[in-house]
């Protein structure tokens, strides 16, 4: 229906859901050029609210409550002028007068009127008191603050008393006419009791408290939004990008491009296996370790190039692991039943030696803190030194196996250790209390989380299992696909929140799960002997190294950071534009 350009202002409503009832100013150009704004075609407002109408294609949104969301919004966003147009142009008010009128007396402070308007909204009892507790309340404390206590306490004793509600508060604010600090104590600041700014907050607590469908929330389309992409997010399979890239304008999906999928660098500097690789936590540095009795530590550029930094030599047998100390400037390297080196991540020198006469040593890491670390004896038992090798604690007896997997959490609270073939050892420290997680075969490595909730578990059957290790320890997933028959073959978290699950494989191949879903997303060629090991880059979602028997480690990123084809001078790193 066309419209006839109108000389009236818009309807009289509230400008903003914490403002008292008024209209906009009686000036025609301020109306025409927000008429204009929306066109001069402009339907007229419905006289019905249509309430029982439903908009969407399914059919399930109803009309009535779409718009008021909308409304809501554009007061919270400032856009009073377009909310009060679109209440106007709807027909469909954001509140009943009722409430606006409520609303504004909560606003400016007037008490016993906004009370008695409240018994007029169509409440239920048990919310009109809760309601009415608050507001009197607010009335009590505003009384004592301008000092006039005796009708501070009549409105205690004949007001706040009889609604028989949150007794425990009732008997501290009297506790404030014997004592005005114990409102201090009750966590009441004088600004609390400052006119509009304590209308204000009255009323938002009250918006918690009346039911939506009364008083609209504050953000509730914010919300709706959010869900919704919460929602597309978790049901992506590949989602491995930040929240940033996430738009309203279409449905999210990533495609396997999220995922690293090509190999960008081949790190041949190792001459034999590599049998371990960890990137630092900051994503800055990589390690590695081999049969080669060296390890070495590699530089992550800001390009995503990786080249060799150190190469750390000095143990007599071969290196089994490395380990970041919680700051990334120093990391540790433990030979073959041997000895733990400390090494500086900055010069590559090493600064000490950990040793015990007539044992070996299997497995170490780092204290939370960095001022010790810890390890796994040949002899079964678990080890804390200082960062001079001093004895601090020791466990002896059925602690750990001669597997080369050991962890502690942030709060270094529990040690978790492969105490049997097929059994990890939850260690608590403090309570001296012990949890296992019994497996249904022999565990060859695990690996745990970043925010020690979860532990990643590799069996001897070809299987992955994921624990949650909170409480009493459950089993929540199980990946399968990838293949291991003789070598300890090593998985790891990663990607964003670590959504995704990456192993090793004897047949020469990385695999790569969705966490959640169980899901195999990728099996990706391109090594030519066994795959021993994987880490995730945390710095950079798209980054992930693999280390396998053919001596390489592989470097694998998206496919648009792929570099051009060619050798690079180091001779000991080579760049590829595919997965050969």
């Amino acid at each position: 229906m066309g419209v006839a350009e109108d000389s009236e202002p818009p309807l009289k409503r509230v400008k903003g859901p914490l403002e008292e009832s008024k209209s906009l100013p009686e000036d025609h150009s301020t109306t025409k050029s927000v008429s204009c704004s929306l066109g001069d075609q402009m339907a007229r407002p419905l006289t019905s609210q249509g309430d029982g109408e439903t908009i969407g294609s399914q059919g399930v949104i109803r009309k009535a409550e779409f718009i008021k969301i909308i409304t809501r919004a554009l007061y919270s966003l400032g856009y009073d002028k377009s909310g009060a147009l679109l209440e106007e142009e709807s027909g469909i008010p954001l509140h009943s007068s009722v409430v606006n009128l409520f609303m504004g007396q909560v606003t400016n402070g007037k008490w016993d009127d906004s009370v008695a308007t409240l018994q007029t909204i169509g409440l239920s009892d048990e919310i009109m008191k809760s309601a009415s507790f608050l507001i009197l309340e607010q009335k009590f404390l505003e009384l004592l603050k301008m000092e006039k206590v005796a009708a501070a306490l009549d409105t205690l004793r004949n007001e706040i008393v009889p609604l028989h509600v949150n007794l425990d508060r009732v008997h501290k604010l009297a506790s404030c006419i014997i004592s005005p600090s114990q409102c201090i104590r009750l966590g009441i600041s004088s600004q609390d009791t400052e006119g509009t700014k304590s209308g204000s907050k009255i009323l938002e607590k009250l918006q918690k408290l009346l039911p939506a469908a009364i008083m609209i929330p504050e953000k509730r389309l914010e919300h709706l939004v959010e869900r919704a992409l919460d929602v597309q997010r978790e049901a992506c399979v590949f989602h491995n990008t930040s929240d940033s890239d996430l738009s309203l304008y279409s449905d999210h999906q990533c495609g396997k491009n999220q995922i690293p999928s090509q190999t960008l660098q081949i790190l041949e500097a190792h001459k034999n296996e590599v049998w371990f690789v960890q990137f630092s936590h900051n994503g800055k540095y990589l390690g590695s370790s081999s049969k080669d009795h060296s390890a070495i530590i590699w530089e992550v550029k800001e390009n995503g190039q990786v080249l060799l930094k150190h190469t750390l030599c000095g143990h007599q047998k071969p290196v089994l692991i490395v380990s970041w100390s919680p700051d990334d400037s120093q990391i540790l390297t433990c030979g073959q039943d041997e000895v733990i080196r400390r090494w500086d991540v900055s010069s590559g020198e090493c600064l000490h030696v950990y040793e015990k006469t007539g044992v070996g040593l299997i497995s170490c890491g780092w204290f939370p803190d960095g001022r010790g670390i810890f390890a796994g004896m040949t002899d079964k038992s678990i080890c804390l030194w200082d960062l001079d090798g001093r004895d601090l604690e020791c466990w002896k007896g059925q602690r750990t196996l001669r597997i080369s997997d050991m962890a502690i959490t942030d709060d270094g609270k529990r040690i978790i250790s492969v105490c049997r073939e097929s059994a990890i050892l939850l260690l608590d420290r403090e309570a001296k209390f012990d949890r296992l997680i019994e497996e249904v075969d022999m565990i060859t490595s695990f690996s745990l989380s970043k925010d020690n909730k979860f532990l990643l578990v590799n069996l001897m059957n070809q299987e992955i299992h994921l624990w949650s290790i909170e409480g009493d320890p459950k089993l929540i997933s199980e990946y399968k696909g990838h293949k291991r028959t003789r070598f300890v073959i090593r998985s790891c978290f990663g990607g964003l929140d670590q959504s995704f699950i990456a192993s090793g494989s004897e047949d020469s191949q990385v695999y790569i799960w969705h966490r959640c879903s169980g899901e195999l997303l990728l099996a990706l060629p391109g090594h030519s002997g066994a795959v021993n090991c994987v880490s995730w880059n945390p710095g950079n979602l798209h980054m992930l190294a693999s280390a396998s028997d053919d001596g390489a480690i592989r470097i694998w990123g998206l496919d648009r950071f792929n570099l051009k084809g060619g050798e690079q001078s180091n001779g000991s790193n080579h760049q590829c534009n595919g997965r050969s």
